[in-house]
């Protein structure tokens, strides 16, 4: 199943597909749907295409998946720095933080696999939004704050295949 690209297209209301490989793989998308002008709290999903930069996984919950990324486990340390007036705004951080961020070990599953995305990144534009990754989906594939989420079976299956050459192509 190589490929080079993972495409997400809208399949309905905070719905998408993701078409890579050949293969077919439903998912969610944000709340604000997808858009091309991104802003933070939006809960959009960027339109772009964003390299694969990284994946990080709980390593409590699950072994290191097999993939040709490069690859971390997570720590209860671990956040994500949301606060645009900050200087570490769209960038992982060590807890505690003073700026605004979020927990990337979290009591849900949402983050048990993330998949660090090149969105907003080099450089990064305060306020064009923040901490936008490829994770698990919820029970029912529930909108994301603006991420793309998968099944954990599906997200697996193109892990193995991902490399730093592998882009997520969403398209408006």
């Amino acid at each position: 199943m190589t490929a080079d690209a993972w495409i997400v297209r809208v399949a309905g209301e905070h719905r998408g597909v993701l078409t890579a490989g050949g293969r077919t793989f439903a998912c969610a998308i944000g709340r604000g749907g997808i858009r091309a002008d991104k802003r933070e709290g939006d809960g959009a999903t960027p339109v772009g295409r964003f390299a694969l930069r990284r994946l990080l996984y709980r390593p409590d919950r699950l072994a290191m998946p097999a993939t040709s990324l490069p690859a971390a486990a997570l720590t209860p340390a671990d956040g994500w720095c949301d606060d645009p007036g900050h200087a570490d705004y769209n960038r992982p951080v060590r807890l505690p933080h003073p700026a605004r961020h979020e927990r990337m070990w979290r009591d849900d599953h949402l983050y048990d696999l993330v998949v660090v995305i090149g969105h907003n990144d080099d450089p990064t534009v305060p306020e064009a939004g923040s901490a936008v990754f490829v994770h698990l989906a919820r029970e029912g594939y529930g909108p994301t704050e603006g991420c793309v989420a998968l099944a954990a079976a599906d997200l697996l299956l193109l892990l193995e295949d991902a490399s730093p050459r592998t882009v997520v192509a969403v398209e408006g």
